[in-house]
């Protein structure tokens, strides 16, 4: 039988791991932190850090070498994405399909009953069923990325930093000793992609004639000016599309089988529908009634309706039309701070 009071950590040495140890200590658990290796391009010294700072805190570490698995699958996901005229959002898809089922397994090879993360989110237990639920700091809540967790994990997943504000973790790791830890930066955007995605792109494709330059075109597919390559556009996308025009202009949509890039005004990017694949509800009737969409990580949420579709896919009419709604994206349901559902946008 897994351990009550043993629990695996995802430990990447900055602030918010480092203190969900000591939180999860205070608490009475036997805390393993585990450091996966997933892309290195700056080098695997931080291994050597992480190692010495677990020691350091007393915890058993472990080191997942998962190299192989997320170029297999998220990479790969990340460029196809991009190359079939999509928004990839790797970060869903890794937590999704790879982080927390490698933590999962972690755990029953150590006979851990609990996983724990340095997610900014809570769980709620409401009539045996599991919902995440937003993080009290609004500024660095992850729910968003969390809607694909399925029950059988959400159940055994501690959040310890959930109820904090960012700055009380900083300070509580101040006040317990690791200054240096307080002080390190969040990181930002995906993990393997730091910099400009398209730089990227040239990097990892097999061949450079994939992406060529093609035409912009109006709604009415009239040519507008030539572009740099159709995978170096998102929908709804303003800036540095280098066409002059009379009123502002926005990508709409991407056409990879003709490697145009449609362009319109605001008022074209505007959509009263969307649809989803892929999605996950942990119980449908909270979808009887409105819902709270979020279809974008930048915060942008709508009251929608949501419906199954014979297909199979999930139908979110929205209470009044928004932009910027791009194929790939994630969306996420709420129903207050509960999440209940999201899927990937058709």
């Amino acid at each position: 039988m897994a351990d009550s009071k043993r629990v695996v950590l995802g430990m990447s040495g900055g602030t918010d791991s480092s203190v969900a140890v000591l939180l999860l200590q205070d608490a009475g658990y036997e805390v393993v932190g585990v450091t996966f290796r997933f892309w290195e391009e700056a080098g695997d010294d931080y291994l050597q850090e992480v190692k010495a700072l677990a020691m350091r805190m007393g915890i058993e570490h472990h080191v997942v070498d998962a190299r192989s698995s997320f170029q297999e699958v998220v990479l790969r996901y990340f460029v196809d994405e991009y190359m079939a005229g999509r928004t990839p959002v790797p970060c869903v898809l890794c937590n999704n399909l790879m982080k927390w089922r490698l933590l999962e397994e972690k755990a029953d090879e150590l006979g851990a009953a609990y996983v724990a993360t340095g997610h900014y989110a809570q769980i709620v237990n409401i009539d045996g069923i599991f919902y995440v639920t937003k993080g009290c700091d609004e500024m660095k809540d992850q729910s968003f990325f969390l809607w694909g967790l399925k029950q059988d994990l959400l159940s055994r997943i501690l959040f310890p930093l959930g109820k904090y504000e960012k700055s009380e973790i900083r300070r509580m790791a101040a006040e317990r000793g690791y200054p240096s830890v307080s002080k390190r930066p969040d990181s930002m955007g995906v993990c393997f992609c730091q910099d400009d995605y398209r730089q990227f792109l040239k990097r990892v494709l097999p061949t450079s004639d994939l992406i060529r330059p093609g035409d912009f075109v109006d709604e009415n597919g009239h040519f507008l000016g030539r572009h740099k390559g159709y995978p170096f556009y998102t929908v709804g996308q303003r800036r540095g599309l280098g066409v002059t025009a009379r009123e502002p202009l926005y990508v709409k949509e991407i056409l990879p089988e003709s490697n145009r890039v449609v362009l319109s005004s605001a008022k074209g990017l505007q959509r009263g529908q969307m649809e989803l694949r892929d999605w996950q509800v942990p119980c449908m009737d909270d979808l009887n009634e409105p819902v709270v969409v979020r279809y974008r990580y930048e915060r942008q949420y709508v009251e929608a309706r949501v419906e199954k579709k014979e297909d199979g896919h999930l139908l979110v009419r929205f209470e009044s039309p928004v932009m910027g709604v791009a194929p790939g994206q994630s969306a996420c349901f709420y129903k207050g701070d509960r999440v209940v559902g999201g899927g990937f946008i058709v």
